[in-house]
């Protein structure tokens, strides 16, 4: 039943404002010192900053970008991956994945995820590559790190690249590990809603390779070694200097943003079990980050507007699998190929999360959740997911 204190209870899904007010004098002082500095592009901030986050993440250089996507295109392309080569990705993931790899020249090669993890399934790799297969691209996304073992196991196999995308995983740890320190390189995205966001777009190229940070910091840069020397041609792919100023700020608070997170899971998990919903899983290599909590239903389009009509915001991350965007006719592919990717698409639905999310809140949504009965035929996918997850011994897989 809706009540007043229901019709007056809203949850957004994201409140960047929370975090400003929070935040407001440090980032109204750097601000303020890039102005008066007035060095706006590659100035003093970008430098330290890159060499901050690459400390932050294990490796040894970190190169800023415009934005995400550019840094997993530089990144293919400083291992001079192009036309002609294939690079292996995922299906469910955001378009931005493959088209870095398209751009570049190259083809995105796609295959399933995993039921558990909704990351890339391993077992599928062997079978996409090809003698034309450069670089695995896996993805952490979600915020939860990808089982990196098989997929290094793989590419070592097959002299093969790995570029991790990372754009929703900072700070995420694989076996203790950061996450961009798992590959040969790794790409993050500062998009305003990412765990470390910036107030614009910005992106940054993590790598220990030397060879590779110079490498990207040319093509960045109109392929400039050196001023109006332009030993390749480049692009225009810079991180602003604000921008920087603003990302050293909220580095030095992103492990205690993601404590806060990874308690609203938690909350979520507790107060969802025995739900009609499925709820995310954490793998025992994995820490992850929530950069988004995931759930399933069965009746995903019905709950959305449910929790709408209750002041609740939700978000559907991703509603059409990669290979079935217009976009990639051209790949081939047709429905029914990745039928974990398409089955979950119909079903994922985001919600709720963020560091000053009150658990008043979170509250607030698993209830009306708990208490959301369709009203259109089909039940619970919670005994089809179990199914789904055992294997042939009976055990869960």
């Amino acid at each position: 039943m809706v009540t007043a204190r229901t019709l007056q209870h809203k949850v957004p899904f994201l409140d960047l404002a929370a975090q400003y007010s929070v935040l407001a004098s440090e980032i109204d002082e750097a601000i303020s010192r890039v102005l008066r500095e007035s060095s706006f592009i590659l100035g003093r901030e970008v430098e330290i900053f890159e060499k901050e986050f690459a400390t932050f993440c294990g490796v040894e250089y970190a190169v800023g970008v415009d934005c995400g996507m550019s840094a997993l295109e530089l990144a293919l392309r400083a291992y001079e991956i192009g036309h002609g080569d294939e690079v292996v990705t995922v299906a469910n993931s955001f378009i931005a994945s493959a088209l870095a790899i398209s751009h570049t020249g190259a083809t995105p090669v796609l295959v399933d995820v995993d039921r558990q993890t909704y990351t890339i399934d391993a077992s599928g790799i062997h079978a996409a590559i090809t003698p034309r297969t450069k670089a695995i691209m896996p993805v952490h996304l979600y915020g939860h790190p990808c089982d990196m073992d098989p997929v290094r196991k793989i590419a070592e196999q097959y002299g093969l690249i790995v570029i991790e995308d990372a754009c929703q995983a900072h700070g995420a740890r694989y076996q203790g590990k950061r996450a961009g320190s798992l590959g040969h390189a790794a790409a993050f995205s500062f998009y305003p809603s990412k765990n470390l966001g910036a107030y614009g777009d910005g992106g940054i190229v993590v790598t220990s390779d030397r060879h590779v940070a110079e490498r990207v910091q040319i093509l960045r840069n109109y392929g400039q070694r050196e001023k109006y020397q332009h030993v390749v041609p480049g692009y225009n792919r810079r991180l602003d200097t604000l921008q920087a100023a603003v990302l050293r700020i909220k580095l030095c608070h992103l492990d205690t943003w993601n404590d806060a997170r990874r308690r609203h899971a938690k909350l979520y998990h507790r107060l969802l079990a025995g739900s009609e919903v499925v709820t995310p899983t954490e793998a025992s290599y994995a820490d992850p980050v929530w950069h988004l909590y995931v759930i399933r239903a069965a009746h995903r389009d019905a709950l959305a507007k449910h929790l709408s009509n209750l002041g609740i915001a939700s978000g559907m991350h991703y509603p059409i699998p990669i290979h079935l965007q217009p976009a990639y006719r051209n790949l081939g592919y047709k429905k029914g190929d990745f039928p974990v990717s398409e089955q979950y698409a119909e079903q994922i639905l985001s919600l709720p999360l963020y560091p000053e999310l009150a658990p008043s809140d979170v509250e607030y949504v698993a209830e009306n959740i708990q208490n959301f009965i369709p009203t259109m035929p089909g039940g619970s996918i919670q005994a089809e997911t179990l199914s789904n997850a055992v294997d042939g011994t009976g055990n869960l897989s």
